[in-house]
């Protein structure tokens, strides 16, 4: 892996952000995609499905026979990883639940927000290199917490032209009942649109590749989604206390989603650069996804050496990592440094693995610096608020002529008027 200076790498950093990100072959190739789905709905998903994943499907639908033989398969102990996973998972998202609230500031007036769940949501979870069970637990389970009363899935099949079992044992111990097999950009539009089998959402979220991503972004707007998902990212913070081998393997962790995974140690100790680099290297070796992972760490890997803490701290916050580890003496202390991270990890002990799948928040993370001005997936992004205001006559005659005099410097003389009109009749 490179090894870079602080200077050398913000510079770096700062030159990628401002690279041209459109790909036109893909944003046309996409566009077709939503518009065949809206014209043709299922006969556009079959044939798609025939044409991206090879199978020829007879039906969309994932039957409760098919997830109740996905339980059997995937035996008792994943089961039971599962169950554990759900329960703090659920646990840490019921903390985050909304409620509905009155204040009365003063006589004759009562303010306040009315909170509701979203009445839809679908849940995209990717196929493709991976299967992704975890993914199910973490949209599903906040969504349920929420009050969302109709939650659909859509997930790519495999060559057998069955969903992943993990993907479905998953769905069944987080209550999500309705699941298409269908993947892509194309289960995108469908959840947007709906077709004579999908139904069609309020919601969209949950992770996938350029093509799920690309969609998302051009049906925004006709129904709403979590966010736009770039590649994955970690960033490491390490001093002289940190272990070399435990640094490694986390970062190593990222490198092997994706070839565009990004996966960065910034660490004040030179002696402790040069024992990541060889560790890295000898568990690449090892690696079953070593091709993938040679690439990430080629084109996106980099140790980053700081002449201090507060350096590293600075950086980390105009990267603001999806990921990142304080693998620092007191991390808890140094907590304060941070604004900018979709999840901090802190301490040796305290890996991302451990966060992407049982101890309870929510692994779907803002991504691509993102993280300066968004949050992890939470209970809140599956439900909206409505304001409330009530006020009484001899409230409302308190305050009607300062609303009449911005209404008027404004120049919106209706407004004045509907003010006006209800004087006329109190007086």
């Amino acid at each position: 892996m490179q090894v870079v200076t602080g200077e050398a790498y913000v510079k770096e950093l700062r030159e990628k952000r401002f690279e041209n990100r459109e790909d036109q072959a893909l944003n046309e190739a996409v566009r077709e995609i939503i518009a065949n789905v809206r014209t043709d709905g299922d006969a556009a998903l079959l044939k798609y499905t025939a044409q991206f994943d090879q199978v020829e499907l007879e039906s969309l639908v994932v039957t409760a026979e098919e997830i109740q033989a996905a339980r059997k398969v995937v035996g008792d102990s994943f089961l039971k990883a599962i169950e554990t996973a759900y329960g703090n998972i659920k646990a840490f998202h019921k903390e985050q639940k909304e409620k509905t609230w009155l204040t009365n500031p003063s006589e004759g007036v009562i303010l306040g927000q009315k909170v509701t769940a979203l009445e839809s949501v679908g849940i995209y979870v990717p196929g493709g290199k991976a299967a992704y069970p975890s993914t199910v637990l973490m949209n599903a389970i906040p969504a349920k917490i929420a009050g969302v009363k109709k939650i659909v899935m859509t997930t790519p099949v495999g060559k057998d032209g069955q969903v992943n079992p993990y993907v479905l044992a998953a769905a069944s111990v987080a209550g999500v009942e309705t699941i298409y097999k269908v993947g892509g950009a194309q289960a995108i539009a469908a959840l947007a649109y709906g077709t004579e089998t999908v139904q069609k959402v309020v919601k969209i979220v949950g992770p996938g590749n350029a093509y799920v991503a690309c969609a998302k972004r051009w049906v925004f707007g006709d129904v709403a989604i979590d966010m736009i998902a770039g590649p994955s990212e970690i960033c490491i913070v390490a001093d002289e206390s940190a272990k070399p081998a435990y640094a490694a393997a986390d970062l190593l962790s990222q490198a092997e989603h994706d070839e565009m995974a990004s996966a960065i140690c910034i660490t004040t100790s030179d002696l402790f650069a040069r024992a990541l680099q060889r560790e890295i290297s000898e568990q690449t070796e090892q690696a079953e996804r070593r091709a993938i992972i040679e690439q990430s760490i080629l084109h996106n890997g980099r140790i980053v050496v700081v002449k201090s803490l507060s350096e590293a701290y600075e950086i980390v916050n105009e990267l603001a990592p999806e990921h990142l580890q304080l693998m620092v003496d007191n991390p808890m202390e140094k907590l304060a440094y941070i604004d900018n991270a979709g999840a901090i990890f802190l301490g040796n002990y305290s890996p991302e693995a451990l966060g992407d799948y049982v101890a309870g928040p929510n692994h779907t993370l803002p991504t691509s610096g993102t993280a300066k001005f968004s949050s992890p997936l939470g209970v809140y992004d599956f439900m909206k608020k409505s304001s409330i205001i009530h006020y009484s006559s001899s409230a409302f005659l308190a305050v009607a002529d300062d609303i009449i005099e911005i209404a008027e410097k404004e120049g919106l003389a209706a407004h004045a008027n509907s003010i006006e009109i209800r004087k006329g009749y109190l007086k």
